[in-house]
């Protein structure tokens, strides 16, 4: 067996056994009942995503949903839809991710009469009309060649790291697809695609809040009139394994430096490794915790950025959420550090000092302290998750997806009284690694980034303001903290190309 077979094997199999309890994932509704809730939430969940898209036909999956949610039906036009919704102060919305495809609203009871049939028609019988298909088709493409490139540095350089961590897999696009496939797609492929996928055997229905055992019977009974059948179920990526650091230099006209760094691990939410690396993560960079090391380190001390972070999970759009998301599971997950824009003269440095202290962490463990303080924080933090029905009934889909039984975010609470400094620091060198690590940057002069990283030269910083000794002292190491890289393994590519 060669390396590339050992690898693929053992993260079938992490994914298999990581997966939970197989009659907690076979079942087909999930349900939330909240006696004093005045309202109603839904989430149907369909089980497809962008990894079922064709060669070719990257994106298919996101416009067949939209086509779906934010189109016309065969009882009304899209104008129609809206006029209806207003006056409710409702909606509903499709989420397309790598492995699910959530169709989602939530309404007053008082307004549910009018409200879903709206919905169920938008799931059973969609119009599929070409005016909605090019005004979709239309949002995406500017997403792609106007957002994404031009507007959002942080989100290029987090799609750039998780195109090339799982490039040549079904996870190596991202949901969006890419301009020539989205050009490409026919009205034809998302009938296609629709019949094929959205089925009364690949569902699952969720429901929350005060709702009757009516409805649960009535939506039963609506969404049996889609078509029978269960599409073939995808196999995990196997991406091709990371040796050494590798580098992808997106060169784009942007005023500051943004960096992504990550890799692919083989665990999954639900397993006691995952929540002893959750309490590692939260320490090293809990999302928008002020409090975290790495946010301390870079922008607390020295002022470099807004703010940076890491994760053990998908973490999408982090730059408008400010807590974890829900239903985006996959079952292959990366370790992610995201360090938000820097000066562009500083990025080799932040680049440096985000590694550093990643490996002190990787190499050496948390202390006594450091543990402690962290759990203590997290028990509480979790209460934060999820403060709405809605909320609650997502984690409750996703704990469906990884067969949790019971309430992942009960045994959250539950691991941070049990869990100790061992188990913790077993789990970082158990799952995580330095040195095999993918990294974006989005920067102006890339050529220069490129030479900098080749050289591993020191790349000392100065500020503005008055630093403390400790941390001129601290500078003078990261400066000189070697990160080397081979020129086969460091590739430019202009902005303009990205999503092509």
């Amino acid at each position: 067996m060669n390396s590339r077979t050992r690898v693929i094997a053992a993260m079938l199999g992490a994914c298999l056994i990581s997966r939970g309890d197989a009659s907690v994932r076979n079942s087909t509704t999930v349900l939330l009942p909240v006696k004093n809730d005045p309202t109603v939430s839904v989430r149907i969940w369909f089980k497809v995503g962008s990894e079922d898209d064709p060669p070719g036909k990257e994106g298919l999956a996101f416009l067949t949903a939209q086509m779906l949610a934010d189109a016309s039906t065969s009882q009304n036009t899209y104008e129609q839809i809206l006029d209806k919704l207003y006056p409710l102060a409702a909606a509903y919305e499709a989420e397309v991710s790598v492995e699910m495809t959530v169709i989602s609203g939530r309404v007053h009871k008082d307004n549910l009469k009018v409200y879903y049939p709206l919905l169920i028609d938008a799931i059973t019988r969609p119009a599929f009309a070409p005016q909605d298909l090019e005004r979709i088709r239309s949002q995406a493409l500017n997403y792609l060649e106007s957002t994404l490139r031009y507007s959002s540095d942080e989100e290029l350089g987090k799609a750039a790291l998780y195109n090339a961590i799982f490039a040549g897999t079904p996870y190596g696009h991202i949901t969006a697809g890419t301009v020539s496939s989205l050009k490409a797609i026919t009205m034809d492929d998302i009938r296609a695609f629709y019949r094929a996928h959205y089925t009364r055997d690949n569902l699952v229905i969720g429901l929350g809040g005060g709702y009757t055992s009516s409805l649960l019977e009535q939506i039963k009974k609506d969404l049996a009139a889609l078509p029978p059948g269960v599409p073939p179920e995808q196999a995990p990526p196997a991406p091709a394994p990371i040796k050494g650091f590798t580098a992808t230099i997106v060169e784009k006209d942007a005023p500051a430096t943004a960096i992504s760094i990550g890799y692919t691990i083989d665990v999954l939410r639900g397993s006691k490794d995952w929540y002893a690396l959750a309490i590692a993560n939260s320490w090293l960079g809990e999302h928008r915790s002020s409090s975290s090391h790495l946010y301390q380190f870079i922008r607390g001390a020295r002022g470099l950025n807004y703010g940076d972070y890491s994760y053990i999970e998908n973490f999408p759009q982090g730059g408008m959420r400010t807590k974890p998301p829900q239903n985006v599971c996959r079952r292959v997950q990366i370790f992610e550090i995201w360090i938000r824009p820097v000066p562009a003269q500083a990025g080799h440095f932040a680049l440096r000092a985000a590694l550093r202290e990643y490996r002190n962490m990787v190499e050496k463990g948390l202390t006594k302290e450091q543990f402690q303080l962290t759990r203590s924080f997290l028990k509480k933090y979790i209460l934060n998750y999820a403060p709405t029905t809605m909320e609650r009934l997502g984690y409750s889909l996703d704990d469906r997806f990884y067969g949790i039984g019971g309430s992942h975010l009960a045994r959250f609470r539950a691991m941070m009284g049990t869990l100790t400094l061992a188990d913790v620091n077993r789990a970082i060198k158990k799952h995580l690694r330095y040195g095999d690590m993918a990294i974006a940057i989005v920067t102006k002069d890339a050529q220069a980034m490129r030479q900098e990283l080749l050289d591993d030269a020191p790349s000392p910083i100065t500020y503005a303001t008055h630093k403390s000794d400790e941390v001129l002292a601290q500078d003078k190491e990261v400066a000189v903290f070697p990160v080397k890289l081979k020129a086969e393994d460091v590739k430019i590519v202009p902005v303009s190309e990205m999503f092509k």
